[in-house]
């Protein structure tokens, strides 16, 4: 029943997204509770209140990213806590439409690699189409779950994730599969949403909060044992409470604001 449970979640998050890479626009999940997709629209509605500027992402940032990469959808800029250096490989899990991936390439340069991972197929074409269209020669896109990576054993020097581990039925297999890729001394940058109290269950069992980025959210408590329990070392939470305006734009009335906070979530592969 469990593996049937999470099968569901996944096709609903799947199908969610498969709609917005389509460049439509609505609520998550089919549900009509008014939730925005995580990060809330799409930049290329409202480019003047974007939410990829409202979570950390610059102006110049934004600007160097390729035309419709930047589909808002996250809830931080790991760019700021990766440290990126020159020629370094990075993952990015749940690549969406590139817009990390794109960035990171920038800072990795023609030496290095960036690889997204995701598990809808129309946003991993979407991500290829703007690849070729803009010339990327450092950065590939490939399908799968982040659950089951297609990428070999320590083989990877950072993983950036941006509002996506939230999503995931199975977080502790989304961090062993961390671990495995990358290699001694590698670490992660993520940004994602996190619980600050458990949620009530009509939040938690709402499916357009779980495709929102609320309803799946983990606790600090939870995230941190689960890191430690794949083998990370040197894990570092930090909660980011000026995003509660944010969050609340979300799903508005819901109160969700007083439950959850994007968070900044760095670790080390010892």
């Amino acid at each position: 029943m469990e593996d049937l449970k999470n099968d569901e979640i996944r096709w609903k998050v799947r199908k969610n997204y498969a709609h917005v890479a389509r460049g439509n626009i609505g609520g998550c999940c089919g549900s009509s509770a008014g939730a925005a997709c995580c990060g809330g629209t799409q930049t290329g509605r409202h480019p003047a209140a974007s939410p990829s500027s409202r979570i950390g992402y610059s102006e110049e940032e934004r600007r160097a990213a390729p035309e419709g990469a930047d589909m808002g959808l996250g809830c931080g800029n790991p760019q700021a806590i990766a440290a990126l250096k020159p020629g370094e490989i990075v993952l990015d899990l749940g690549s969406g439409g590139g817009f990390d991936c794109f960035l990171a390439a920038a800072r990795v340069g023609p030496e290095g690699r960036v690889i997204g991972v995701d598990m809808t197929p129309e946003m991993v074409s979407k991500a290829r189409e703007t690849a070729a269209r803009n010339g990327y020669t450092n950065v590939e896109f490939r399908l799968g779950e982040i659950e089951h990576l297609p990428v070999a054993d320590s083989s990877v020097d950072v993983i950036l994730s941006n509002c996506v581990i939230n999503l995931s039925p199975e977080k502790g297999q989304v961090f062993r599969e961390a671990f495995r890729v990358l290699k001694r001394g590698g670490r992660l940058a993520i940004m994602d949403v996190v619980a600050l109290a458990p949620l009530p269950r009509e939040l938690a069992s709402d499916p357009a909060l779980y495709c929102g980025c609320v309803g799946g959210a983990a606790t600090m408590a939870e995230i941190e044992r689960m890191l430690k329990e794949a083998g990370f070392a040197e894990i570092r939470i930090t909660p980011k409470a000026e995003t509660r305006e944010i969050i609340r734009d979300w799903a508005p009335g819901r109160g969700i604001e007083n439950y959850v906070v994007s968070a900044a979530i760095q670790a080390i592969k010892p």
